[in-house]
């Protein structure tokens, strides 16, 4: 059973939570423009961004994203801008929660990648096991790449003099970061891909066509 159905959410509930925080997306983009926050603007900016991927995929390459995926995807990116305003400085369980979201998204797309090959080529067989474990370990990969980028960002600001779009917080928050990037890839492994069975059939069947149109 979904989260939706235990917790009893409509879709067109979940579709109006969307739409909110999408718009609370360009009222913080506004509060960056007007604090002279680069920071703000541009974890805002690409947020609101990543909220129109669902449509796009779904509009021009009719992958289903469902209310509760679009609102899952929507609220990771949500809660990462809204912490640009002081929630990351403020509140200390605020970093955790935003990595363990974040992560569990970037564990669906590798989930629904892996199933939709295993899918589509008859002689490639993926073991509940092994695909549990390859999302842990693309998950953590993913989060190692993420903290290099942020390391990088902040040298080059400190070099530049400028003020830092990403920010580090030294070795313990890294730590801290792959560990709660692991819990959300978890997560997604044990109750996460209900929502994706229709993501991966549709990406199975563009394997699908693309064989066919090569031969």
């Amino acid at each position: 059973m979904r989260v939706r159905d235990r917790l009893r959410v409509s879709e067109r509930r979940q579709r109006q939570i969307t739409r909110a925080m999408e718009l609370s997306l360009v009222g913080i983009l506004f509060v960056g423009f007007d604090r002279g926050n680069p920071g703000i603007v541009v974890n805002a900016g690409l947020a609101f961004l990543v909220t129109l991927v669902p449509a796009v995929l779904e509009r021009d390459y009719d992958i289903p994203m469902d209310a509760g995926l679009t609102l899952w995807i929507t609220v990771a990116v949500f809660l990462h801008a809204l912490g640009t305003l002081g929630p990351y400085q403020n509140v200390w369980w605020y970093d955790h929660v935003t990595h363990a979201l974040s992560a569990s998204l970037i564990a669906a797309a590798g989930y629904a990648t892996v199933r939709a090959i295993d899918e589509h080529y008859s002689g490639v067989v993926l073991p509940p096991r092994f695909v549990f474990v390859f999302i842990l370990l693309f998950v953590v990969a993913f989060g190692v790449v993420w903290e290099v980028i942020e390391f990088a960002i902040g040298g080059m600001a400190s070099v530049f003099g400028g003020k830092a779009v990403l920010t580090q917080y030294g070795l313990e928050d890294t730590m801290k970061d792959l560990l709660f990037n692991t819990a959300g890839a978890i997560v997604t492994a044990l109750w996460g891909t209900a929502h994706l069975n229709g993501v991966v059939g549709a990406l199975t069947d563009r394997l699908d066509a693309s064989g066919r149109s090569a031969d």
